[in-house]
């Protein structure tokens, strides 16, 4: 092994600051064109995992450094030139927006600057623009600006959160001390609909709750949450000695964006004494529109609740919110006495925000700061507007698809938009009919998702196979919906020709 003298030791890792400066022009340079000729990309290549791998190919670890310039160069030819672009303006497929630029600046800042939002003392500012970026969120929902939360990665994590608050609050013996009980004496049991996310089946895999302890309950017509089953299975519950503690909201499901009845959830739950979780991940960002949803301000009401800035506040991942209505329900949950290295709150004079204490990390990095340039560079009328302007391009869509012959619009709600594709010669409502369109539909997608035009996901409504719009793109224009349907119905007919022989004989 080379060594150097220590004395007078450059790293191989170190970047002078007029390279650095004249690298970064050049990565700024190349990344303004990138976006200037993001529309007339496709949103993706649909080149295989084999031809993407192999872009890569086999070699091993260098063992020397590659020149800046050109590690670089390459690096932004690989990610430009072989992406899916959920950036692209006809992007739609999940719930990840389009990036506001920005972020990058905000993450590109973060990094360099690389504070440790763990404890204050090692991130002082860091930790403050957190705790502003955390109260502007609940203002931006109307939520109470008091609560205590935090920046975690993504819905997931947060829901995490609010799980465990829920689950310590509400438990009738010390867990973290205790323990789970074992077998169904003392079980504490969880309630939501077959809607809601598939964190909650990680939540209780992960903290031992088993997923015995969730109870599916039916939905309405709607696939909102059937109230009364939910009343009803509570009530057995506690007969049969189980410890009910949670009920989960959905403000904006993943599939067609539908919202539960929160406001009489919320008055159920305090009724019975539950923790009310609301999964707002989606969703709670319209509860700052004017004409927000009654059902959506319900939100409100909840102990906890959960959001997504990269899914509808356009921020570059990763960035998701959890909220707790009281504080003190963080602190209980997830602090512990720090060992004896952590000296954070020596010598300060007043007790600072240790985000160590509120969330299941120790180390975090600067999220929020990307957050809270957004905010303040568009303000809540700029938000108000975009998220506006995404909810009526989805109306437009569903009523496109509900005048065209070849199409058939199914459900709308807040950005998303479900319809399929129905070749005009075909009966509806004929089961080999039924299972012909599921299965047209399924191979139309994947030609739409490989083609680069346009990406789409689908959604599954009654065991019907349906095509799924989510708007969560500031660059997507009323001309790039009104093109849609021609596309699909192009593409359609394709598919249909192709396959009809075979499926329908």
């Amino acid at each position: 092994m080379t060594t150097s003298d220590p004395g007078q030791r450059r790293a191989p890792i170190e970047i002078a600051p007029e390279d650095f400066r004249k690298a970064g022009y050049r990565v700024v340079d190349q990344l303004a064109a990138f976006l200037e000729t993001l529309p007339q990309r496709p949103v993706t290549t649909g080149e295989s995992p084999k031809e993407i791998k192999n872009l890569l190919g086999s070699k091993s670890l260098p063992e020397e450094g590659v020149a800046l310039g050109s590690l670089l160069d390459d690096t932004i030819d690989l990610l430009v030139n072989h992406s899916l672009f959920n950036g692209h303006p006809r992007f739609w497929g999940y719930i990840t927006s389009a990036a506001a630029p920005i972020g990058a600046f905000g993450d590109f800042i973060a990094a360099m600057v690389n504070p440790n939002v763990g404890a204050w003392l090692i991130s002082p500012v860091a930790s403050e623009i957190e705790a502003q970026t955390v109260r502007w969120t609940a203002e931006i929902l109307g939520y109470p600006a008091g609560c205590g939360g935090l920046l975690v990665s993504g819905g997931n994590v947060a829901n995490f959160v609010g799980f465990m608050a829920a689950r310590n609050s509400k438990a009738t013996r010390n867990i973290r001390k205790e323990g789970l009980a074992q077998g169904n004496g003392n079980r504490l049991t969880m309630y939501c609909s077959a809607e809601t996310h598939t964190w909650i089946v990680k939540a209780v895999d992960q903290y031992g709750l088993g997923t015995d302890s969730i109870r599916w309950i039916r939905t309405d017509d709607k696939l909102r949450i059937d109230v009364a089953a939910l009343r009803e299975q509570i009530v057995n519950d506690k007969a049969a000695g189980y410890i009910p503690f949670l009920v989960v909201g959905t403000a904006g499901s993943t599939g067609i964006g539908l919202i539960d009845p929160l406001p009489v959830l919320a008055e159920l739950c305090r009724e019975f004494d539950l923790w009310f979780h609301v999964d707002a991940a989606y969703g709670g960002f319209a509860a700052c529109l004017p004409d927000a949803p009654a059902d959506l301000l319900g939100l409100r009401e909840a102990d906890s609740v959960v959001i997504d800035p990269h899914k509808w506040l356009y921020s570059p991942l990763e960035a998701g919110v959890a909220l707790v209505r009281d504080p003190d329900n963080l602190r209980s949950a997830f602090s512990h006495t720090p060992p004896s290295y952590y000296k954070f709150d020596q010598n300060l004079e007043e007790n600072p925000i240790n985000y160590y204490d509120l969330g299941p990390q120790n180390s975090r990095g600067f999220r929020a700061l990307k957050v809270w340039l957004a905010y303040q560079q568009v303000g809540r009328e700029g938000y108000v507007r975009m998220i506006s302007d995404d909810v009526q391009l989805a109306r437009r869509l569903f009523d496109l698809a509900k005048e065209h012959p070849a199409l058939e619009a199914f459900t709308q709600n807040l950005s998303i938009t479900t319809f399929r594709y129905v070749p005009e010669d075909l009966e509806q409502g004929i089961e080999q009919v039924e299972s012909y369109l599921n299965l047209l539909n399924t191979e139309l997608l994947t030609r739409l998702q490989r083609g680069g035009e346009v990406f789409l996901s689908n959604a599954l409504v009654r065991d019907t196979y349906l095509l799924r719009v989510c708007i969560v793109n500031f660059r997507t224009s009323l001309a790039d919906i009104e093109a849609l349907p021609n596309i699909v119905v192009r593409v359609g007919k394709q598919v249909d020709e192709d396959i009809r022989p075979d499926a329908l004989r």
